[in-house]
């Protein structure tokens, strides 16, 4: 597999990157996707995917979070690795809430979107990234595509 060609798979790099910038810096996202994308070199990246990964994963990290924290109860989300719990996001924004938000042609199956997540895991992250993405999206998945139980909702937005 190619992905290094692949302006998904570069879309959800800088998205990573972008996100991880932000977790630390008040910073413009599109600021930063200039600086990533600098960096990581020079790549075709599609652009949509790569707005709806941002804007989507930022408006639903609340939900996503609390997601994270029912399903790996052991892992506060302020002590997992930053680079993890990014690559989480995507993956859980990618599964659960993609289609409210994008085409259905840049929508991706499961195992597309948690092999991305561990792809990410371990190009960013640390030894034990990528079986730790992997274990808390398939409990995700299992969980909430599966059993069909709907995500909680963030209690902080109003609807």
């Amino acid at each position: 597999m190619n992905e290094e060609k692949d302006p998904r798979h570069e879309a959800r790099r800088v998205a990573l990157a972008t996100l991880f910038e932000r977790a630390f810096h008040s910073i413009k996202p599109e600021e930063s996707i200039i600086r990533v994308e600098e960096v990581l070199g020079e790549k075709e990246v599609d652009q949509e995917l790569l707005s709806a990964l941002i804007a989507g994963v930022t408006e639903k990290t609340g939900e996503i979070d609390r997601l994270v924290e029912e399903t790996a109860p052991a892992w506060p989300t302020n002590q997992i690795n930053k680079i993890d719990l990014i690559a989480l996001r995507i993956a859980i924004w990618e599964l659960l809430f993609a289609k409210e938000a994008i085409s259905a042609e840049k929508q991706v199956p499961p195992k597309v979107a948690i092999d991305e997540a561990i792809e990410l895991a371990k190009e960013f992250g640390g030894s034990s990234s990528g079986p730790f993405v992997n274990g808390v999206l398939g409990t995700v998945v299992e969980r909430y595509l599966e059993g069909k139980v709907p995500p909680p909702k963030d209690e902080n937005i109003e609807e």
